[in-house]
């Protein structure tokens, strides 16, 4: 039913080259592709070619007789009859006999041969029509996925030789100074040079939300710069960048097919060749069997049978299905690596997820400061000058701290393996680190610093305890959310598995009510749990993650899902599902989205074959015309396609 066979990445920027952008620069359809009707004029002029033979036949005109008759219907049959011979015979000449084309050629020349002129055209004609509709479905369906190709940015301003060069993305180096001027998209993943940023994330996130960003901060190809003049310097070839890689996943992931979508293809081409022998025993077997037979009578319930049989609607409406699936799920940020995937993804009873940067922010913040017989600001003031010597993401987080004054300078710092670092600051002999630390140096730590659960930094001056800071991950927004709609989607199992240490992983579990949890787990740990899991009651596991340490277990899972904001690229490369926003709610509207898909694809299977097999029984018997065959052919087709189309109208 689809003629137009070629991939996404066939289309290419040039499949684009009608559009037009609004001012937000939204690719539009130009007026005149909107105005293209050329492609209906052949069924229109069917259409009245055949209204008027019935017209003429009912009024029994006098010239309407004869070849003339023959010839007006045989007019109003050529244009739409035509191309489906033409697709026949092309697919006969490949060495694919058995088509819905053949079936429909058969058909309706048959019914031409009985004499059935209206009805032949007819058939035809609502076959086209029912073509015509099926491939502005799959259009549609395709509208979500194929929108992703108008973010390839096609132009990079490079700083060269002092001043800016007009050059192709894909040859910019990493190191390069990219100036992006207000509505262009960002040509390559790099680091903000500019002081802030506005950008338009919506192809890369699904979110519509103008995302902030400031000076040192990462920016992503395909943003759209919404305010101001900015620059930018390049990390990654465009080969590795962020819309290169989902171009690559989106553009892959139809060819992925589910095994519903497989097997009906399968079945498509064992079920044709049975129901044109069936067709043929049926016009000449009766002739055993029945004392009044009639040639004419028998060729043409087997020529209805025929065109109930056409497998159209099974064909066009499986695939349509799968790709309303894929195209909701990347309207929402959700990219699934195909179709399969949608599939297992409804058969998943076990959740298993990571803890910093799936639930967390993977960002360490101060949470609490206690400082022993010195002024809060000036203790800092010493921990600061000694951390700004390190490179730890919990250095980090303490440098965020606003000093005051003069700053401090640390000088002869050193690490000291897994504990922690010693310097001198100001003259004075400072200690920086765990309690491990503290207690190497004969440094008293207090007693109340036993029962913190989140991370831990003590300092002390001059070998005297001098306090200490927790430093703590936030959980994201929507992880409560995260947790409670994973539950109402049925999932009996809830798990979280962490490198962090296992009293922090046990407290964030407890407060967002994860049925189990273990931390201080390394790469092969996690895995080595997670195959436990899966081999367990017929458990289908999932597992979220996002590091670079969660790549063995995100391949390993039944499916993988990886965070594609903050994920490590090997995680992405690995994972089945990427959540492009980071927000582990999202989690559950994939599954939602799979479990649609399945629904809607098994609705139409059902459909398809129900009707056909009502009409194929009452068709065989005598009681069938060619409109009830026409019926259970396109019609039941274009039922089957609306109701696929419904997967891009619900509210997720």
């Amino acid at each position: 039913m689809i003629k137009d066979k070629r991939s996404l990445r066939d289309l290419g920027p040039k499949a684009h080259q009608g559009d037009y952008s609004d001012d937000n620069g939204n690719k539009q359809s130009s007026p005149k592709q909107l105005l293209n009707t050329k492609v209906y004029l052949p069924a229109i002029f069917s259409f009245v070619m055949l209204l008027a033979g019935i017209v003429l036949d009912y009024f029994d005109v006098a010239f309407f007789k004869d070849w003339v008759r023959i010839g007006w219907y045989a007019l109003a049959y050529l244009p739409v009859g035509l191309p489906v011979m033409k697709e026949g015979w092309n697919s006969i000449a490949k060495g694919n006999f058995f088509t819905e084309f053949l079936l429909m050629s058969i058909a309706t020349l048959g019914a031409f041969a009985i004499g059935q002129y209206p009805e032949g055209v007819a058939v035809m004609l609502f076959y086209a029509v029912g073509e015509l509709f099926q491939n502005a479905a799959v259009k549609r369906a395709k509208g979500n996925i194929k929108a992703l190709l108008d973010v390839r940015p096609n132009e990079a301003l490079v700083y060269k030789n002092g001043e800016y060069v007009s050059m192709n993305p894909e040859t910019v180096a990493i190191g390069e100074k990219v100036q992006v001027r207000v509505g262009e998209k960002i040509p390559l993943d790099g680091i903000l040079l500019s002081e802030k940023g506005s950008f338009n994330t919506a192809a890369l996130t699904g979110e519509s939300k103008p995302d902030t960003i400031a000076k040192g901060e990462k920016v992503f190809a395909g943003s759209i710069n919404l305010s101001g003049v900015v620059e930018i310097e390049t990390t990654k070839e465009f080969k590795d960048s962020s819309i290169a890689r989902i171009l690559d996943m989106v553009q892959n992931a139809t060819a992925r097919k589910s095994k519903t979508e497989l097997f009906i293809r399968k079945f498509a081409r064992i079920y044709t060749p049975i129901v044109v022998y069936s067709a043929i025993g049926l016009t000449f077997l009766p002739y055993f069997f029945v004392d009044s037979y009639v040639f004419n009578d028998w060729l043409y319930r087997a020529l209805i049978f025929l065109v109930i049989s056409c497998p159209c609607a099974l064909v066009i409406s499986i695939p349509l299905g799968y790709f309303g699936g894929l195209g909701a799920a990347s309207k929402n940020g959700i990219l699934f690596k195909g179709a399969s995937f949608l599939d297992e993804m409804t058969k998943i009873n076990t959740v298993v997820m990571d803890k910093t940067g799936t639930v967390t922010k993977g960002v360490f913040k101060i949470k609490d400061i206690k400082a022993m017989d010195w002024e809060e600001p000036e203790l800092m003031k010493y921990l600061v000058a000694m951390e700004k010597q390190s490179t730890h993401p919990i250095a980090k987080a303490i440098m965020e701290y606003k000093t005051t004054g003069d700053d401090f300078k640390a000088t002869n710092v050193s690490e000291v393996a897994g504990k922690g670092l010693k310097g001198t600051v100001n003259r004075k002999a400072v200690l920086v680190g765990n309690s491990a630390l503290m207690t190497s140096n004969n440094i008293q730590v207090p007693t109340e610093t036993d029962g913190i659960v989140a991370s831990i930094v003590m300092i002390s001056i001059e070998g005297k305890f001098a306090g200490y800071v927790t430093i703590a991950d936030e959980l994201k927004a929507d992880a409560h959310q995260a947790i409670a709609e994973i539950r109402k989607s049925g999932i009996s199992k809830i798990i979280m598995l962490s490198g962090d240490k296992d009293s922090i992983t046990q407290q964030v579990a407890k407060e967002m009510g994860i049925d189990w949890a273990k931390g201080g787990l390394l790469p092969e740990d996690k895995l080595t749990e997670v195959e436990k899991l899966m081999s367990e009651n017929d458990n289908k596991v999932a597992f979220i993650g996002d590091g670079i340490n969660d790549a063995p277990v995100l391949a390993a899972s039944d499916v993988g899902i990886a965070m594609g904001g903050l994920g490590s690229d090997v995680a992405i490369e690995t994972a089945d599902v990427i959540i492009q926003t980071d927000q582990p709610s999202k989690i559950a509207k994939a599954i939602k989205i799979g479990r649609s898909t399945r629904h809607i694809v098994w609705q139409n299977i059902g459909l398809a074959f129900g009707v056909k097999a009502v009409v194929l029984i009452l068709g065989a018997w005598g009681l069938a015309t060619m409109w009830e065959a026409v019926f259970a052919d396109v019609g039941v087709a274009l039922l089957a396609i609306l109701n696929a189309v419904r997967l891009q109208k619900m509210d997720w």
